[in-house]
């Protein structure tokens, strides 16, 4: 939904914006040259973070404007009618707000970037009550907390990832929505519903609710086993 880390080695391709780190080179390595010297390659993908939310501090990464050595930026908040700026929390545990591909887009406001605290502060129904994990909902859309980032004091091993590896500030996940989609996207490059199960030519793009789509009609001819999933 926002933009994503990418902390890798010199090999770093992915869906989802996931991140390629190259392990260390053995003692045995030395025979090996070019790209053959990378033996491991470690996918670590960031779920439901935006760059700046881990990064946006970072020394020398395109991350919070600055001016004067301060934060230049906020977001309006439509419950207080303040503009508030992004902050350092030290939370174990961020509540977020809602993240499916709706949200995305009243988040991302067109570029402007004036949405997500409002998305957060909406995502408050009585579904949600009930559903409390779905995407589209809210878990603390009273207070929320999508103003606030992290820095090495609270996240050490990423910091040393960008800073001994690369950090990528300008990879982007292609899905603007939650996490199946964005998983999908991840090992195949598409989200998609499908007509009739195995059978490829039948799905087109979901990037909110992947899965089948069951539809009237024979199945067919050569589209698989129908007993298999």
């Amino acid at each position: 939904m926002k933009r994503l880390a990418a902390i890798a080695a010199a090999l770093a391709c992915g869906a989802a914006a996931a991140p390629a780190l190259a392990a260390p080179a053995t003692h045995g390595a030395s025979r090996f040259v070019g790209i053959h010297k990378i033996r491991h390659i470690v996918v670590i993908m960031q779920e439901n973070r935006s760059f700046d939310s881990y990064f946006g501090t970072y020394p020398g990464a395109d991350g919070y404007p600055r001016r004067h050595g301060k934060i230049a930026v906020c977001v309006p908040d439509p419950a207080t009618r303040v503009c508030q700026r992004p902050y350092h929390s030290t939370a174990n545990r961020n509540f977020g707000g809602p993240h499916d591909h709706v949200d995305a887009v009243k988040d991302i406001a067109g570029g402007a970037m004036t949405g997500f605290i409002r998305q957060a502060e909406a995502g408050r129904t009585m579904f949600c009550r009930r559903h409390i994990n779905s995407p589209k909902c809210s878990l603390s859309p009273t207070a929320p907390d999508v103003m606030g980032y992290h820095d090495a004091r609270e996240i050490p091993n990423y910091w040393a990832y960008a800073k001994h590896f690369v950090l990528q500030d300008h990879m982007f996940q292609p899905d603007t929505s939650w996490s199946l989609p964005a998983h999908l996207f991840m090992v195949s490059g598409w989200s998609a519903r499908c007509a009739h199960e195995n059978v490829p030519k039948s799905c087109g793009n979901a990037i909110q609710d992947p899965g089948p789509r069951r539809l009237p009609g024979p199945r067919p001819a050569g589209g698989g086993d129908p007993g298999s999933r």
